[in-house]
């Protein structure tokens, strides 16, 4: 392409797809580009949540905890296909945090940071509440207060789709392998990981998204020099069967300090987590440990009756998270603030450090904020309270939008029409468009995944592997079977589309 970009970001995790939304509907001429699929790392491996960080209050991060309390109904208005409210449920341990100091804590919380509808904290007598009855007969209090779940992958995956949409370059397996600054632009290599094709793009700016890849990125692909570094900070979660049958989510403390959610999860199954551990090598290595899984299991069971144990689990994952070195003593002590640095020296490069999930949206007008004034054009912020794909519809039609589609498509099952509008939202009938039976369907590989869905999520959302479906774009493979995915790894690779490549 002879033309410079105005953006080129590298990484398509949260941070990189919101920046490159945000830029791409100001009219900025965006690319991106993410070396494996978009969110395969820390942003599909989050505690699925957008909430304040009702812990961080204990380290004084009072504007972190604003800013994303703020947040959290305006990221709901957007998109409340894939983030819904949630209650937790905090009993009181009578050896650690004492009551008042909860009660404290959580009433500054609810008036921190401006709640509109999420509803207020309120005490439970955990003897007469429904959530006390899979707890231990010791905890006899709780404190029940709102935050919201939010579907991680599939949020990064939205606004990938709409900055496309908006016309931004999305380029997925795709690897910078050096960026030089060249005059008045960098000149960025890159190459096709799955042709194999080696390609250039000139940006006038470049974003480094890159996660828990930004330091290799600054001092490997970019050979530029910063006393700025991340701390790698392994977070794991453990899922099991379904441990309680009610919809509410529990926070427990540990004795050592920290904080473990027990969540409803997928229906069938409870998601368990987090862990704060200082990761060593390469963040794609991160796994769950065996020790991790042991310690979420104890830490669980210190409060459930019946003890959780390791042959409970079903699957576990881990993910990187990349937070600002701030030089904290503890993993768990450790900034959750993000820093966003730019080097002026010639062409500019924004390198992006830390961040959460909750405040990617205004993590993305900060880094526009410091982007703007180097493109010579004024930009507006637009994205507060904007749908994301399919999130077009009040916050509280989740259950008229599936009655809508079952009314429309009569052949499928109200549970599927449940799970097409929690991941596509309006979009389900869409998606569905000229189905009059199941025959249309085409060909089912497990779980009601049908090769319709395959379709829309290879055509629309980027998807190329059974891993990208399965995974990322769904959490099936938790209810499909080897054979299952065998089958639509053998059909995937049948039916090949060509990569049109952008340049």
């Amino acid at each position: 392409m002879d033309e410079p970009v105005d953006i080129f970001i590298i990484g398509g995790g949260i941070n990189g797809c919101g920046i490159a939304r945000d830029a791409a509907g100001r009219n900025f001429i965006v690319a991106l580009a993410e070396k494996d699929d978009l969110a395969q790392a820390t942003s599909s491996a989050s505690t699925k949540l957008f909430h304040g960080g009702l812990r961080y209050l204990e380290y004084y991060e009072f504007r972190l905890v604003r800013e994303a309390l703020r947040e959290r109904e305006t990221l709901l208005q957007a998109m409340p296909h894939i983030s819904w409210p949630l209650r937790f449920v905090l009993p009181h341990h009578s050896g650690l945090r004492p009551a008042w100091l909860l009660r404290l804590g959580l009433f500054i919380y609810d008036h921190l940071g401006g709640r509109k509808f999420l509803p207020a904290t309120k005490t439970l007598n955990l003897r007469k509440a429904v959530v006390g009855r899979p707890l231990k007969d010791e905890f006899s209090k709780a404190f029940e207060y709102s935050d919201c779940w939010v579907n991680d992958a599939r949020l990064v995956v939205l606004n990938a789709r709409d900055a496309a949409e908006r016309g931004a370059k999305i380029m997925t397996r795709t690897e910078v392998m050096s960026a030089k600054r060249a005059g008045e632009v960098w000149e960025i290599s890159l190459t096709d990981r799955i042709t194999g094709e080696s390609f250039t793009v000139r940006s006038r700016c470049l974003v480094n998204a890159g996660g828990p890849w930004v330091g290799s990125i600054i001092e490997k692909q970019l050979e530029l020099e910063t006393t700025e570094s991340v701390r790698l900070v392994r977070g794991s979660h453990i899922v099991t069967r379904k441990l309680f049958n009610h919809d509410r989510a529990y926070i427990f403390q540990g004795k050592d300090g920290r904080i473990v959610f027990a969540i409803p999860y997928e229906d069938d199954f409870t998601l368990i987590g987090t862990t704060d551990v200082d990761h060593e090598g390469d963040p794609a290595d991160a796994r769950c440990s065996p020790e991790e899984a042991l310690y979420l299991c104890e830490s669980a069971s210190e409060y459930f009756t019946k003890p959780i144990a390791s042959t409970d689990v079903v699957w576990s994952y881990s993910g990187v998270r990349p937070l600002y070195n701030d030089n904290a003593k503890s993993a768990t002590a450790a900034t959750r603030e993000y820093v966003l640095s730019l080097d002026t020296n010639g062409p500019v490069v924004l390198n992006v450090f830390g961040g959460k999930i909750t405040t990617y949206r205004k993590l993305a007008e900060a880094a526009l904020a410091k982007l703007s004034p180097h493109l010579d054009r004024p930009s507006e912020e637009w994205t507060a309270g904007v749908a994301l794909p399919g999130g077009d519809f009040p916050v509280d039609g989740f259950d008229d939008q599936v009655s809508r589609l079952q009314e429309r498509f009569e052949f499928i099952s109200e549970a599927h029409c449940r799970r097409l509008v929690r991941a596509y939202g309006t979009d389900a009938g869409r998606l569905l468009e000229g189905c009059s039976g199941p025959g249309d369907l085409g060909m089912v590989f497990g779980a009601d995944l049908t090769e319709r869905e395959v379709e829309w999520l290879r055509s629309q959302e980027f998807a190329i592997t059974a891993d990208d479906i399965v995974w990322r774009r769904s959490k099936l493979g938790l209810c499909m079977s080897v054979a299952d995915m065998a089958a639509l790894s053998q059909w995937l690779g049948e039916n090949e589309v060509s990569r049109q490549r952008p340049y």
